[in-house]
């Protein structure tokens, strides 16, 4: 018999950003492992037809329509809907497993001990990555509390990378703890037609450097220092292009208004969110791809897009970065804008060494975090947690 599974996940589903784009890629792999996936999300972002699953959407009371990473007072209401929704469910169908991500997990160990079920926690990022003051540090660190708590009690517990599951293994002993990495956010392989196409659009002078960052404009992942490193570099180098991807509206204008100021809004293009099968020609387009990480210890998803795109990386030195990149890979630096801009312009100089680290770290993607070794991973941990 067919095991159905609960999968549930508090982010917007679907959207152009790491947690939705992993929540895709595991229904992805469990409907065509042969379950039956029922996914309870928020009544936020793109609908996506996925067959084989059904998706649940609690209400919206708010009419929001985008929902911050990190916590917020609309985020707690929705986990609340989400713990309402689970149980009203499990009143109708019999769920083999209950399949908690992030904050989500406390959710699914309470609907699983009601359901007598099998309960999944995935884990996608440190909480305290997201630090931004009194307020929301203290709701992480009662977060941190039931995080622990969950891992101690759930069948398993799944981590996006090592740095993750070493966190995890603190708090427990006796649960079964598996990495299964990430994996791009698009199946799709670069055209290079349309990867000619791009540079051309992308360029605004002749033989731009195109330089470029993927990812969320949240702190943690650099943006103060990104835009304070790039009037150090085209000091010595004016022929370059800066590409953001990723930011909402509100974000991209108040970056828009700092670069301006620092005279180099010049030198930038925002993209804003991109359909992720996009993603690759505008990562092969450009000659560097950025990582300017300052916390945490989850794997950025970024960096599997970088490495699949066959591109050089500069890289702040820091644990997030280093978790699946070195130096046969990436230009690592101080999380300082001088000495990160340093680093981005030895690759400018150095076309020979972009091409080699870019050759690199294509045979890192093969070898490692294509979709056939993500779905073995996963495969694994059902199997172990169901028979």
């Amino acid at each position: 018999m067919t095991e159905n599974i609960l999968f549930i996940s508090p982010q917007p589903f679907f959207q152009w950003r790491g947690s939705p784009i992993r929540v895709r890629s595991d229904v992805l792999v469990l409907i065509g492992l042969g379950y039956k996936v029922d996914v309870l999300t928020l009544p936020i972002g793109e609908n996506v037809l996925i067959n084989g699953a059904s998706i649940t959407r609690v209400i919206n009371p708010f009419m929001v329509r985008e929902i911050p990473i990190g916590p917020s007072f609309h985020k707690f209401i929705f986990d609340i809907l989400l713990l309402i929704k689970g149980l009203m469910m499990i009143r109708r169908k019999k769920y083999a497993v209950i399949h908690g991500v992030e904050e989500a997990g406390i959710i699914a160990l309470i609907v699983g001990r009601v359901a007598g079920a099998r309960v999944v926690y995935e884990k996608h990022s440190d909480p305290f990555s997201y630090k931004k003051g009194l307020l929301k540090n203290t709701l992480l660190t009662i977060y941190s509390f039931a995080e622990r708590f969950t891992a101690k009690h759930v069948q398993a517990v799944i981590c996006t990378g090592p740095g993750l599951m070493a966190q995890v293994k603190k708090t427990t002993r006796f649960t079964p703890v598996y990495t299964v990495s990430d994996i791009p956010s698009s199946f799709v392989e670069p055209d290079s037609g349309q990867v000619i196409k791009k540079r051309i659009e992308l360029q605004q002078k002749k033989d731009e450097t195109i330089i470029t960052f993927v990812g969320s404009f949240a702190r943690y992942q650099g943006i103060d220092l990104l835009m304070q490193t790039i009037p150090e570099v085209i000091k010595l180098c004016p022929n370059v292009r800066f590409i953001f991807i990723g930011g909402s509206g509100k974000e991209i204008e108040k970056w828009t208004a700092i670069l301006n100021k620092l005279g180099a809004a010049s030198v930038v293009n925002f993209l804003g969110l991109i359909n992720p099968d996009a993603l690759p020609d505008i990562l092969c387009a450009s000659d560097i791809l950025l990582s300017p990480r300052i916390s945490g210890v989850n794997t950025p998803l970024k960096l599997i897009d970088y490495l699949k795109a066959g591109r050089p990386v500069v890289a702040t030195d820091v644990d997030a970065n280093r978790l699946i990149m070195n130096e046969n890979t990436a230009v690592f630096s101080a999380p300082d804008p001088k000495t990160f801009a340093k680093a981005i312009i030895s690759l400018v100089e150095n076309p020979v060494k972009r091409e080699i680290l870019g050759v690199q770290g294509r045979k890192l993607y093969e070898t490692s975090y294509h979709f056939d070794i993500f779905s073995g991973k996963l495969k694994y941990c059902y199997d172990a947690l169901l028979n």
